[in-house]
């Protein structure tokens, strides 16, 4: 019996370690890990706020001049997910001869999310 107590004991006592290990390495003090870039998305739109269905979304990488393209879908939409956060970046959209202002996102805009609504004229 006694031996039996000793087992339990140290049972007992290996579980608080492994806990009070664990509660340790998942401390609150850490800092949450900084996301990988930034995502750019927004829509593109005609002038009376209709997306403009297939325009081409180009983003441009300023630094290097490398360029990224999105065709958009019924909604509109665009996305560019993880664009380094350590660079300017130029967008604009087109649709057929039609274009748009192009908009910058400056490297020192420190959002992890960018929106930007790109408008086409239609006439």
């Amino acid at each position: 019996m006694n031996h039996h107590r000793r087992v339990m004991k140290a049972a007992i006592l290996c579980c608080l370690f492994l806990s009070f290990s664990i509660a340790l390495s998942a401390s609150p003090d850490k800092k949450p890990d900084k996301p990988v870039g930034k995502l750019l998305f927004g829509k593109v739109l005609d002038g009376e706020d209709n997306p403009v269905v297939d325009a081409v979304v180009y983003v441009t990488n300023t630094r290097t001049r490398a360029v990224k393209t999105y065709i958009v879908g019924k909604d509109g939409a665009y996305r560019f997910p993880a664009l380094t956060s350590a660079v300017d970046y130029e967008v604009y959209a087109q649709s057929n001869t039609r274009k748009s202002d192009t908009k910058s996102v400056s490297q020192f805009d420190d959002r992890s999310q960018v929106y930007i609504v790109l408008k086409i004229s239609t006439r």
